[in-house]
């Protein structure tokens, strides 16, 4: 059976699951400010909750009952914590580099769409990502982070793209709502469990999926 293809001008990612396996690294941050607050380390679903949310939705759900502790955990976030001791844990999913570097020889727009906020300009410089993206739209840069469809709409406004030429990459619920929302063709990336238009497995299997036109 032929594979099918598509007519594609802008492909974005999502970044933690997608673009890094970044489990551990949140999780030693999430369970850090945990721990400074005087509470246990995160269970297993807050630790999911938290891989796919802000870092301000994931105070709230790690401090759901106590207002004035969620403001001593974001005061402690802002004063004490450095992202930079947290990004030294991530590690970068296989071929994705190599992906990068042919879509853009391709001539295909290449975007970001993630929860992260201010983390997100220490790991383009830690990886030297900048040359390989055309956009990236954090949390801070939206009024309604995702799955609501303002990053994505975003994106396709500034690099001046059609909804279905787009494909957008993810790894979670949040990640297929916000394809959803915005109208876009969804892979899901090592998460079978999705429902999505096509499933990879490996960075480089995106072509497969690519025109030559």
């Amino acid at each position: 059976m032929q594979q099918k293809k598509w007519e594609i001008d802008c492909i974005i990612y999502d970044c933690d699951g997608v673009l890094f396996d970044s489990l551990e690294a949140n999780g030693r941050l999430y369970n850090h400010i945990a721990i400074s607050m005087g509470r246990s380390p995160l269970t297993a679903d807050e630790h999911r909750y938290c891989h796919t949310h802000t870092v301000f939705e994931s105070i709230h759900h790690i401090f759901p009952d106590d207002e004035t502790l969620e403001k001593r955990a974001v005061d402690f976030l802002k004063k004490e914590v450095d992202f930079k001791d947290f990004i030294k844990y991530l590690k970068m999913e296989p071929n994705l580099m190599e992906t990068l570097d042919i879509l853009k020889r391709m001539g295909k727009k290449r975007a970001i769409s993630t929860n992260r906020t201010t983390s997100m300009k220490y790991i383009m410089e830690r990886f030297s990502l900048s040359p390989y993206f055309d956009m990236v739209v954090t949390a801070l840069d939206v009024a309604k982070p995702k799955p609501d469809p303002e990053s994505v709409e975003k994106i396709l406004r500034e690099l001046d793209v059609e909804k279905d030429k787009v494909l957008y990459i993810g790894d979670s619920e949040v990640d297929k709502g916000t394809a959803t929302s915005s109208g876009v063709r969804f892979i899901a990336y090592k998460n079978r469990s999705l429902e999505a238009d096509a499933f990879i497995e490996d960075h480089l299997a995106l072509l497969d999926y690519l025109s030559d036109g």
